[in-house]
């Protein structure tokens, strides 16, 4: 079985992420291609989508959020994500056995005794009528039929697991600051969601196989499940493997692939990238060797921002008073400094409206800062 090194695992990562070469996709194809963007920090996906497309506004992805094609709700790992509303309502059944098993991973003490499946209806019959409401809302709308768990517990439950919901804008609108108000996820795109399949065979989780390996293959069955957090996909895999084609990593795990999707050269040349908090291209592996060290893992699952140089973790970034400010964790060469100014101008352009281009690059490596911060309290991925 023919070996993939980390190197020819980073470029093909690379290429079905958009990120070797910008492409030209429609904002909607790309959304549907990356299997949504994780999108807990509303402002996020418009850095993650500028990364990837060339020429691209984020004027469109607002238009998108509001004309309902796109949207804004709980699914992979229990993260909020920014999904196309066909995704979106034919997914969305097929995990909520895993949401709600990890909400009550957090809540099991607090939520002992409640019948999730009548709290459910409960909830579904007060957002029944259309109004949006925060998650506490919802929650004190039902408090007095269950005290006991507390409205924390009770409503990340609703929210978040039982009651498939949508976050309305201006939530998620480009340079727009706003709470999170939720409707049910069917009443606002005005379709029902998915049910799943009556005869027990799982096209749904045979889609996500496919759709999963088209954005971040080859990878391994634990990468597929650190994805989308689903457990019970070995079925759809076993179901699917006949139309993939097999490598091993130069850790012997099994990667799974589809025949013909892009694997580039290991030495096609990889361009200077800057990532968003909680990048998809990070966090959608169980091994996330391909792109960044072990020794700064821990800043995918910290919110870090990060900087791909030769297609790997090497900075991260912020801004701050118009200026993308840059902290290697590693020197850079004179070509690699150079390139990261140029990318970070053009970012800082980007977020400030053409305002303002001032990029600030550390001159020693914060290396030490940023995994001593990696190894702080951690936000959920």
């Amino acid at each position: 079985m023919t070996v993939l090194g980390t190197r020819a695992l980073n470029r093909a990562t690379l290429a079905r992420q958009l990120l070797l070469d910008r492409a030209d996709l429609p904002v909607l194809d790309a959304v549907a291609h990356l299997c949504g963007l994780q999108a807990q920090e509303p402002q996020e996906p418009f850095a993650g989508l500028w990364s990837r497309l060339r020429a691209f506004d984020p004027a469109v992805l607002s238009d998108l959020l509001v004309g309902r094609s796109v949207v804004r709700t709980h699914l992979m790992r229990r993260t909020v994500h920014l999904l196309t509303a066909d995704d979106a309502l034919a997914w969305r059944a097929r995990h909520d056995v895993m949401l709600r098993q990890r909400v009550l991973g957090t809540y099991r003490r607090e939520l002992d005794g409640v019948d999730l499946d009548e709290l459910a209806a409960a909830g579904r019959a007060v957002m029944a009528d259309g109004e949006p409401r925060s998650m506490s809302e919802l929650a004190r709308a039902l408090a007095d039929r269950w005290p006991g768990p507390g409205p924390r517990a009770l409503g990340e439950m609703l929210v978040a697991a039982l009651v498939p919901g949508a976050q309305l804008p201006p939530r998620g609108l480009w340079r727009t600051r706003a709470g999170v108000r939720n409707v049910l996820l069917s009443s606002w795109l005005g379709r029902e969601i998915d049910p799943p399949s009556p005869d027990g065979s799982d096209p749904v989780g045979q889609t996500l196989v496919r759709r999963y390996l088209a954005a971040f293959g080859p990878a391994a069955a634990a990468d597929l499940r650190a994805w989308c957090g689903l457990a019970g996909l070995p079925a759809a895999v076993s179901a699917v493997r006949g139309e993939l084609v097999t490598f091993r990593d130069e850790r012997g795990r099994e990667l799974l692939d589809l025949p013909g999707a892009p694997r580039p050269d290991p030495d096609t040349p990889a361009p200077v990238r800057f990532l968003p908090a909680f990048d998809n291209a990070l966090l959608g592996y169980h091994d996330r060797s391909r792109i960044v060290d072990d020794d700064h893992r821990g800043l995918s699952v910290a919110g870090a921002r990060v900087v791909l140089v030769d297609g790997r973790v090497a900075a991260t970034w912020n801004v701050k008073a118009g200026t993308v400010i840059v902290a290697p964790l590693r020197r850079f060469s004179p070509a690699d400094l150079a390139a990261v100014a140029e990318e970070g101008r053009a970012l800082a352009s980007f977020l400030s409206d053409q305002d303002s281009d001032h990029v600030q690059i550390d001159s020693a490596p914060h290396w030490r800062q940023a995994v001593e911060a990696s190894a702080g309290p951690r936000r959920r991925t």
